[in-house]
């Protein structure tokens, strides 16, 4: 089974985006992801972040800690 997006946090381009996703297990992780205005393909994923977060709270602080446009999101 997927995990759940709980929280999409984009940059004030709206080109690049952190998603935070809970697991069946309960953890949460999250994952950066970026999409190009002239492709239609829409969210790719950069990367997948971290996991194994006990809180969506939990892994934004981690996911502000590491992704550099993030410092000022909410």
């Amino acid at each position: 089974m997927k995990p759940v997006v709980m929280k999409s946090i984009e940059d004030w381009s709206g080109q690049r985006c952190v998603d935070v996703r809970k697991h069946v297990d309960g953890l949460y992780s999250w994952a950066e992801c970026r999409r190009d205005p002239e492709d239609g393909h829409g969210w790719r994923y950069l990367g997948l972040g971290a996991k194994g977060f006990a809180s969506e709270d939990a892994a934004v602080c981690d996911a502000q800690a590491k992704v550099e446009w993030m410092e000022d999101a909410g």
